[in-house]
């Protein structure tokens, strides 16, 4: 009887998403963990956090715990901001400021929206990548998230921040301690480029690993691992993508414990991980890690 109730549930719920598609630009209110936000109908994140849905109550936790342990506000870096919701989440969660990197000219209004007035938050309307200037990209969107493909033709010209960049334009942001990347494949590349820039505040880096996404964005996932080691970072702190703890592992280790990712990649229900990294020489990342994520993650 489950499972006929959970089939039922998906279907209600795609025939919703087709509906809502239809009307992209409507806007509606919603609570998400707590946290008021203006949204188009057509984003997944309430559906995602409805419930007693866990997902990225991580981050929110990650935040919360980081800035339990600074004498000032926790300095955060939102790539792939989105409509908000992670600067509105981890405000509500933590003492915090936040700068905000989003360049999806759909989402960016969604994004003033929900932080303009906020002194807590700056936004660049930018894509981060290797080096300033312009991208000619296609955007590919789905249910509120999107994937940029570079093209040589047919595509929209986005300005570009490279991390050096940025942080030179927001020297308010040099004690950087927590980035946040969700760039739908880019991540295995930019979240190395943003440690190296701020190598000096040894930010925990949190990020979204997907081995297909970084594939299809012809990235390799398993080389950032040996770029962070080169960097320094060593405790990794692994979640489900739906929110739950894993285990954790470290930079050496993680990249033969990925069987589980390949096991789904080409399918239509693949997973990814949400992963925290924290540098060997911070203490404070380490120990906040471990008190979040029990036990180690299963290998294989």
């Amino acid at each position: 009887m489950n499972a006929v109730r959970q089939i039922a549930d998906k279907a209600r719920r795609q025939l919703g998403w087709l509906v809502r598609d239809r009307f992209p630009g409507r806007v509606v209110v919603r609570d998400v963990h707590g946290v008021r936000m203006q949204l188009p109908w057509s984003h997944r994140l309430p559906d995602y956090t409805s419930g007693e849905s866990i997902y990225g109550r991580n981050l929110m936790e990650l935040a919360e715990a980081l800035a339990g342990r600074e004498d000032a506000p926790l300095h955060v870096l939102d790539v792939g901001a989105n409509v908000g919701d992670t600067a509105l989440m981890v405000l509500h969660a933590a003492d915090a400021r936040v700068l905000c990197v989003e360049a999806d000219p759909d989402y960016l209004p969604w994004l003033h929206r929900n932080v303009d007035g906020d002194d807590r938050v700056a936004v660049v309307e930018s894509l981060l990548a290797a080096e300033t200037g312009t991208a000619t990209v296609q955007a590919v969107r789905a249910g509120g998230t999107t994937r940029f493909e570079e093209v040589d033709e047919g595509g929209s010209g986005l300005s570009t921040v490279s991390a050096d960049q940025l942080r030179a334009d927001h020297p308010d942001f040099a004690n950087l301690r927590l980035v946040k990347s969700d760039t739908d494949g880019y991540d295995v590349v930019l979240v190395p480029a943003v440690a190296r820039t701020w190598s000096a505040s040894r930010p925990v880096l949190f990020f979204e690993y997907d081995l297909e996404l970084s594939r299809l964005a012809g990235n390799d996932p398993l080389a950032v691992w040996k770029h962070l080691a080169d960097l320094g970072y060593e405790d990794v702190a692994v979640w489900h993508g739906g929110g739950w703890a894993l285990g954790r592992t470290t930079v050496h280790a993680v990249a033969a414990q990925t069987g589980p990712l390949e096991e789904r990649v080409g399918r239509r229900s693949r997973n990814y991980w949400d992963v925290a990294v924290a540098h060997h020489d911070d203490p404070v990342g380490r120990e906040v890690l471990a008190a979040l994520v029990s036990g180690m993650l299963a290998s294989g």
